[in-house]
């Protein structure tokens, strides 16, 4: 097997292995690039991912790489170059029916939704244009709720209801529904959505920055802010949800057991319904059999009573599996809450609290102790691990918010007593 001489940088890309003549053999997508290709020369790459691509890094030349600014931008690029090129060794990609795809549907309004190759093949005549296609419906799913946070879109609404749908509440339709958006501007939102699936991204600021200038000579200035908004939400895309390690392979090669992180977070609307969550990564990997939700009992809105409330009642349970890392949301409160109530079980876990800035963006990781440093070693500290503990915080904060929606729609829904 050849070492291909091509330096590659540690961060977000598509990848393409090219045979002879040029030929496009294999795209791939990276968190990390240089580690991703990297991972295509070791001893063990049969054991790890199969005949087909040994022989595929055996006759291949040369690899180059697209550096994208986002994991997001990654899969989207590697799904418009996987259906333009069509390489051979993308096979099951190309030709496996399951596999999801999304649609820009053909109506005054188009819905952007998802389709199963199948359906697409099916000769369906509401499909106007279809990107992908897109092996993991879990994270198509994730990619999808970030692009709507940039570019609302309507799915399943009808337009001109009269009344705004729940989403548009949420502010994840645009309103099309109750009226508040003509169809040229929506046509607009579509063309933005197609370019981005596209991978032209570049194109797509130099159009919204040219939209925002005109409409601000134009004293429009209520949608020069918008179009503002949308541009720095484009240049800054937050996609830690998207962002998972390979770990299994790492620490199988160092004989390493297990790795678990548990992070907790809660959630309540000024100290009612408040809940509380615990998800589990092993390994760099969500382990959704062993989340665990809590009804807070204290009422209050005190987050640090809340946290204490939780671990009280997790390490309860000693029939659980410990913990090697334990990630709390928020900042120096937060951790020594959770090292406070630890100590009282005796326990010497690191804890670790991610704080965000005003718009609930990860800023920093707060490791407490420096002796928490040594504990954790370089399998929680140094460089991609610092990414789990990212991983692990913004999957407590979705899950959370998902819970805490559930018990409050219960409560609203309850019966009151009738008044005398």
């Amino acid at each position: 097997m050849q070492k291909l001489n091509t330096k590659l940088p540690d961060s977000p890309g598509v990848y393409i292995f090219r045979g002879s003549r040029r030929a496009v053999l294999y795209i791939g997508k990276a968190t990390s690039l240089k580690s991703r290709v990297a991972s295509y020369f070791r001893r063990d790459l049969i054991a790890t991912r199969g005949p087909l691509l040994v022989a595929m890094v055996e006759v291949a030349t040369s690899v180059d790489f697209v550096e994208t600014d986002s994991v997001l931008e990654a899969l989207i690029l590697e799904a418009h170059l996987i259906k333009k090129h069509q390489p051979p060794y993308n096979t099951k990609e190309k030709d496996n029916k399951s596999f999801n795809y999304v649609v820009i549907t053909k109506e005054e309004f188009p819905r952007v939704i998802t389709m199963r190759g199948r359906e697409l093949e099916s000769g369906t005549n509401e499909v106007k244009y279809s990107f992908g296609p897109f092996p993991q419906g879990s994270v198509l799913r994730e990619a999808l709720s970030l692009v709507r946070k940039i570019f609302p879109f309507r799915d399943k609404c009808k337009p001109g209801a009269g009344k705004p749908c729940f989403n548009a509440q949420l502010g994840i339709c645009p309103g099309v529904c109750a009226g508040t958006m003509s169809r040229a501007e929506y046509g607009k939102t579509i063309q933005r959505i197609k370019l981005f699936f596209e991978g032209k991204k570049q194109t797509l600021l130099v159009s919204i920055e040219r939209d925002m200038n005109k409409a601000a000579k134009e004293l429009k200035f209520e949608e020069a802010a918008r179009l503002k908004k949308t541009l720095f939400a484009l240049t800054h895309i937050q996609d830690i949800a998207l962002l998972k390690e390979n770990f299994h392979e790492k620490l199988a090669k160092q004989g390493t057991e297990l790795f678990r992180i548990e992070a907790y977070d809660s959630a309540h609307i000024s100290g009612t319904s408040t809940v509380g969550v615990m998800v589990v990564l092993e390994n760099g990997e969500a382990k959704k059999s062993d989340y665990r939700k809590f009804k807070i009992k204290t009422s209050t809105n005190d987050d640090n009573a809340s946290l204490r409330e939780m671990l009280e009642r997790r390490f309860a349970h000693t029939e659980w599996p410990m913990p090697k890392l334990i990630v709390v949301d928020g900042g120096k409160a937060q951790v020594n809450t959770a090292r406070k109530s630890l100590a009282e079980w005796g326990l010497g876990i690191p804890i670790v609290g991610v704080v965000k800035d005003e718009f609930h963006r990860p800023r920093e990781i707060l490791y407490g102790k420096r002796s928490d440093l040594k504990n954790l070693g370089s399998r929680s500290v140094l460089g991609v691990s610092e990414r789990a503990i990212l991983l692990a915080n913004s999957e407590a904060h979705r899950f959370s918010i998902a819970y805490h929606r559930t018990v409050r729609s219960k409560t609203m829904k309850r019966p009151t007593k009738k008044q005398a």
